[in-house]
């Protein structure tokens, strides 16, 4: 288990490891352990990948407030979309 702590990858290869091992769970002719295996791998991924999320969003929370701003604001997509329809009018 160590081991396998010191290899863990970028979250851009956390990613396409998990979907592959999803998609490996799904297809492939594993055997229990073989399973079990796979899974724990998993989920050391994602506890992986939710760490790294969880830092880069501090980093950001300290950034906005070095700048002024108190906190991350929700990103709304529709929102940059309706304000040029706006300046269309």
């Amino acid at each position: 288990m160590t081991k396998e702590k010191n290899k863990l990858p970028t979250l851009e290869n956390a990613f396409t490891e998990i979907s592959d091992i999803i998609d490996k769970m799904e297809h492939a002719p594993l055997t229990l352990e073989q399973s079990l295996t796979q899974f724990e791998r998993g989920i050391t991924l994602i506890k992986h990948a939710q760490k790294i999320l969880t830092e880069a969003e501090q980093k950001v929370q300290i950034l906005l407030k070095q700048n002024g701003q108190e906190k991350l604001v929700d990103y709304d997509k529709n929102e940059g979309a309706d304000s040029n329809d706006d300046n269309a009018s």
